[in-house]
């Protein structure tokens, strides 16, 4: 058994298929000066070939990933026209006369050790798609065949040293069970993909792997938990396979409760809603019976292209969410790039501190242009459905009037233009800052809503850095800090009249429910796979158990205590159910 990262949820079990490594050696070849217009158009033409086949690949794999998921490839369209790129091969061809593929192939290289020096993990995963890219142009250049997968029909587990979102377009997740690659994050383009195309996937196996992986050679991928077994023992495939079995049959348990309304046995009634990135998400949301979307992430719409989405495009994806919704809830977060999300064509200030620093929405407050383009396109959406309008990383009452400012002057632009929106939208705020929990009393008489989120403010109030894994251990949601901020915001929400709801990763905690049903929160929002078993274990939950568990919990000295607390308090549940059953 061997580590890495799980980077796709799930389990798969078979043989293993080692895809080739797609690198090209090349012969310093030469070419004469009356040759240099030859190999110019040698590589204008493999520039024109690729771009029609990232093209058809964006148009196969629309209906299987969603319009959002393409984008990826929009950043490989992106660096065939990037002039950088082509000026360096262009140079290498013009001064030193060689030949176009031996020129790409340097130029790719350059590139790829520039981005892989730089300490930036972001940038070390751009340097993936200048490969990807590069070689593409490189196999047209040799008129090389396609690296294929296995024409058969049996399924089979792919392992790869690093998978680019190109061969991972050509996957039929029929045949794929799985997934492991040597090299690779949790944010690559691929495993973003991966996780779209529900195939389990675990990454960066090659500082734990001391053999290579042979074709043929039994595999087991854990995508939960990041373990990769080769050859497996028959005790290790038999515990796998009855994992296999009881995933399958909870899956078939809870697709039963789909259409349950989510209401405690005593009768307290809690909205479920989702968390998404991009429409496909959000049919798989609808499928698990989500109330609504509790908070649509915008800052996908901006990443994996070459310039700032314009007004009718964001609007287009704004309105389609919401008339899948139908009438439900559509709480769409303002841009919430900066920290750990960079974009390609926006260059952000190097920062010693950068989760503290230029982002959210003192980015948009700073750049007043893109902001109100964003929520001219927001406005017009809320036309078609109940969209509701949420500013992040909020500390201050001035930040909030400040955006409702600029959301004013968008109001009047568009009724000039005699263009429809509703004028009551809903306006609401992200608590994730200490500051905003101290005075939410404050905040909450300037909008409609809080949204606590759950997994910046647990960081910030604790001064853990959630990705760094010296400290990793330090970042505890139960914390005692943590319950009492969520109290305070809670009870700041009911005193002024307006919602509160959680995001965040937990909301989807089944442990955390009996705390949501005790404060009285209005909704949670989760991801779509948490959706189920928070709606079975709500379905149980009895609210007059849980207040009297939030009395306790909240005189626990230490998050080892309230754990204990909130498990004892599932295992009553249980046993209680199955006592009366």
């Amino acid at each position: 058994m061997i580590h890495g990262i799980g980077a796709s949820a799930g389990i798969a079990i078979g043989k293993a298929f080692v895809l080739p490594n797609w690198e090209w050696e090349l012969p310093d070849q030469k070419i004469d000066v009356s040759d240099l217009a030859r190999e110019f158009e040698r590589v204008y033409e493999g520039i024109r070939t690729s771009k029609c086949e990232i093209e058809q690949i964006k148009d196969e794999l629309r209906d299987v990933v969603g319009t959002e998921e393409t984008h990826i490839f929009d950043a490989h369209l992106a660096i065939l026209d990037d002039p950088v790129f082509m000026n360096e091969i262009q140079g290498i061809i013009q001064r030193q006369y060689k030949a176009a593929e031996v020129a790409v192939k340097e130029a790719i290289d350059h590139f790829v050790t520039m981005f892989d020096l730089l300490d930036d993990e972001y940038m070390k995963e751009r340097a993936l798609d200048i490969k990807d890219v590069g070689n593409r142009l490189l196999k047209h250049l040799l008129g090389a065949p396609e690296i294929t997968l296995p024409s058969d029909t049996q399924p089979f587990v792919l392992i790869a040293k690093e998978l680019s979102p190109s061969q991972l377009a050509h996957i039929n997740p029929q045949h794929v069970l799985g997934i492991a690659t040597l090299a690779g994050s949790t944010t690559s383009h691929s495993s973003i993909m991966a996780r779209a195309l529900g195939i389990p996937l675990v990454v960066g196996l090659e500082m734990n792997l001391e053999e290579p992986i042979q074709t043929g050679q039994m595999m087991i991928i854990d995508g939960n938990d990041g373990r990769v077994y080769i050859d497996p023992d028959d005790e290790v495939t038999k515990r796998y396979e009855l994992i296999q079995a009881r995933q399958s049959e909870d899956k078939q348990r809870l697709r039963g409760i789909v259409s349950y309304k989510p209401v405690t046995p005593d009768g307290m009634e809690m909205q479920l809603s989702a968390n998404i990135s991009s429409l496909k998400e959000l049919e798989v949301a609808l499928m698990s019976g989500a109330h609504g979307v509790g908070l649509f992430r915008t800052e996908f719409l901006y990443m994996d292209r070459n310039r700032f989405p314009l007004e009718e495009e964001q609007y287009e994806v704004y309105r389609s969410v919401a008339q899948k919704l139908e009438g439900k809830p559509l709480i769409i977060r303002t841009l919430d790039i900066g920290g750990d999300k960079q974009l390609d064509y926006f260059e952000l200030p190097e920062e010693d501190n950068p989760f503290l620093g230029y982002r959210a929405i003192r980015i948009s407050l700073d750049r007043k242009d893109l902001f109100k383009t964003q929520l001219r396109a927001i406005l017009r959406a809320s036309h078609y459905g109940q969209v509701k309008l949420m500013y992040p990383l909020i500390s201050s009452v001035e930040e909030v009037r400040a955006a409702n400012a600029i959301l004013q002057e968008a109001k009047e632009e568009l009724s000039e233009l005699g263009l429809p929106y509703d004028p009551d939208m809903k306006i609401g705020i992200m608590i994730e800052v200490p500051a905003a929990v101290m005075i939410a009393d404050l905040l909450a008489h300037e909008v409609d809503f809080f949204s606590i989120g759950t997994n910046d403010l647990i960081q910030f109030t604790l001064a853990v850095d959630r990705m760094n894994d010296e400290i990793a251990h330090l970042y505890e949601p139960y914390h005692p800090a943590i319950l009492r901020m969520l109290r305070t915001t809670v009870e700041a929400a009911k005193r002024s009249g307006i919602g509160v709801g959680v995001c965040g990763e937990l909301a989807g905690d089944i442990r955390a429910l009996p705390l949501w049903l005790s404060l009285n929160v209005d909704s949670i929002s989760m991801s779509a796979g948490a959706i189920l078993p928070v709606k079975e274990r709500l379905l149980r939950t009895k609210l007059e158990d849980s207040r009297s568990l939030l009395d306790e919990v909240m005189n626990c000295r230490s998050s080892a205590e309230v754990h204990a607390m909130l498990d004892s308090f599932i295992e009553r549940v249980d046993a209680e159910e199955a006592a009366t059953s």
